[in-house]
């Protein structure tokens, strides 16, 4: 895992346990998970009693520092010998590895279906059915015998299945095949590439 120079320095904070003794360095640890997985943003998440010692600006920079390396590690699927080297690099202590890496598989379940859940996909679509309707008569009982077309697709988005209804002329249909064609010779063109 690459991790920016802010990072780094945020990180070889917590590694000093002069400046961040250990009860200090569970509490931040616990905050920080606690923080990444609440729904909304809480002002005083720093404001424990363990950690009034701390500098302020050191203690940002270090919760920072730690949010983003849980993050990283979650996006990377870090597993315990990842995790290791980076803070072995960064002078962390067995101890403090240990009590990291056991918080992180305690949470990272909850992480990474947050991370998944934060990313928009659209929905894949697993089957189309179609029915040709024909219009006898409006609203105002005049003639309109014009077919027209009804198009469900059921789609699946991260687990969920979903019908997509709409209808569309015989042109309109006409149009969308096109299309649709259309895109299909521009992934066969870039796939060949």
């Amino acid at each position: 895992m690459e991790l920016s120079e802010s990072v780094q320095k945020g990180l070889q904070l917590l590694a000093d346990q002069s400046a961040v003794n250990h009860s200090s360095f569970q509490v931040l640890l616990d905050v920080s998970f606690r923080g990444l997985l609440s729904s909304r943003a809480d002002p005083t998440v720093l404001d424990q009693p363990e950690l009034k010692h701390m500098d302020r600006i050191l203690l940002k920079q270090s919760h920072a520092a730690l949010t983003t390396f849980i993050l990283e590690a979650v996006k990377h699927n870090a597993d315990k010998s990842t995790i290791s080297s980076c803070f072995e690099e960064l002078t962390f202590s067995t101890d403090r590895i240990e009590i990291f890496f056991s918080t992180y598989q305690k949470h990272k379940k909850d992480m990474e279906h947050l991370l998944s859940s934060m990313g928009r996909r659209p929905p894949h679509i697993n089957d189309v059915s179609w029915r040709l309707q024909y219009h006898m008569k409006n609203g105002q009982l005049d003639k309109i015998n014009e077919p027209f077309y009804l198009i469900s697709l059921n789609t699946e988005n991260e687990g969920s299945s979903e019908d997509i209804n709409f209808t569309c002329t015989t042109e309109q249909l006409q149009d969308l095949v096109s299309k649709l064609k259309d895109a299909a010779k521009s992934v066969e063109k870039a796939s060949q590439m």
